[in-house]
């Protein structure tokens, strides 16, 4: 390639800039790699965009072509065709393919954070409304009250790894038709941290971490639902080695109440009245979150209606208002009359003219023979 145009093979200008230079090479080396394609003629190709980015990477090098010089004349020994000479940036492939340089991670830390547990607590309506504080038994992971987190028996500490001297992994330099390549791996004796705790702490086994099962007091806010889910800082597992807690969540889940049906802030309930208090009015007695109330019924009201007592549902999250407490009023109508009670009825609908009353269709609502027509009709 002594005689190839470098910025050619790569597919860039002359005035090509490093980064574009760096991005030209990474994107040919996905499609050239001999991983990706053994054919032998890609296999030449790779070679070249390969020599071309080892020379025009290096901003030396590269002047010292563009004057029309050897590049490999100051690049000393190892720098033959096709392979790698000193410096060249290998990480460059290893960022091609994986995103991330090849090397340099050191060893990874004992410590870790711990996970995050999930416990589901079950509340009636009062306590979802006014809130409650509950003692929960929770089973996790806990320090280490003998070594502290270090995992190591008391008065010892861990050596440094004499396989890979405390780096955390090891590296093999290989030959290939590349020439010298370098790989790392975690340290297979060490497992990558670096150190090896000889005398692990005989309570944990060397994790810095004991299972326990502790009680914790917390308390549930006002205003909670079904589904509703409450972040504990720091009350998780304590992690490996002694590494900092994860988050406890509290999953709420909302037992069916008896007389309240719950949407959002607001209660629903129904009550029922007999036509006879519906028609006169009365004055009821209602179960409410607070306690018993005392509500009128005005004449008249229909079955349907529906009662607001405004302030009696729940407490708003977060809020200090509270929704409503909605009484659906369902009317009675008597199926068994006996004779007296018949013969007032008949009096009373005589003087009401309701004898024969005729019929009315609310607005909305269609007869058998409307509904079957407008089926015809394609409605």
């Amino acid at each position: 390639m002594a005689n190839s145009d470098y910025y050619s093979t790569l597919g860039v200008r002359r005035d090509a800039s490093q980064d574009e230079i760096k991005k030209a090479y990474r994107r040919l080396a996905r499609e050239l790699h001999p991983d990706v394609n053994p054919d032998p003629a890609t296999q030449e190709r790779f070679k070249e965009i390969t020599q071309a980015y080892e020379v025009l990477s290096d901003p030396q090098k590269r002047q010292m072509y563009d004057l029309g010089g050897d590049p490999f004349s100051a690049a000393g020994a190892g720098a033959g065709a096709g392979g790698f000479g000193q410096g060249f940036p290998f990480s460059d492939i290893m960022d091609a393919f994986f995103g991330t340089a090849g090397g340099g991670r050191g060893p990874r830390p004992r410590a870790r954070r711990g996970r995050n547990a999930t416990i589901r607590v079950e509340l009636d309506l009062r306590e979802a409304a006014f809130g409650t504080t509950r003692e929960l038994i929770v089973d996790t992971a806990v320090l280490c009250d003998v070594c502290q987190g270090a995992g190591a028996a008391p008065g010892t500490h861990p050596d440094t790894c004499d396989m890979c001297n405390g780096r955390g992994e090891v590296s093999q330099v290989t030959r290939s038709f590349l020439g010298q390549v370098m790989t790392s791996r975690p340290c297979p004796q060490c497992q990558g941290y670096g150190s090896i705790i000889r005398n692990p702490c005989l309570e944990c086994s060397g994790e810095g971490r004991v299972r326990t099962r502790r009680t914790i007091k917390v308390r549930i806010p006002p205003g909670v639902e079904g589904g509703t889910h409450i972040q504990l800082a720091g009350e998780g597992e304590i992690g490996p080695g002694g590494g900092p807690p994860g988050d406890l969540f509290l999953e709420i889940t909302e037992r069916p109440h008896e007389i309240f049906e719950r949407h959002g802030d607001d209660l629903h309930c129904t009550v029922q009245i007999p036509m006879t208090a519906a028609s006169l009015g009365t004055v009821l007695s209602v179960e409410t979150l607070d306690g018993p109330e005392d509500i009128d019924v005005r004449p008249g009201t229909q079955s349907g209606q529906v009662i607001t007592m405004f302030g009696r549902g729940v407490q708003r999250l977060n809020d200090p208002g509270r929704g409503d407490l909605l009484i659906h009023v369902n009317v009675e109508t008597p199926a068994r009359l006996d004779p007296a009670q018949e013969e007032l009825l008949r009096e009373l609908a005589k003087l009401r003219g309701e004898e024969r009353p005729p019929g009315k269709f609310a607005p909305g609502q269609q007869g058998f023979f409307s509904r079957l027509r407008d089926a015809f009709n394609g409605r």
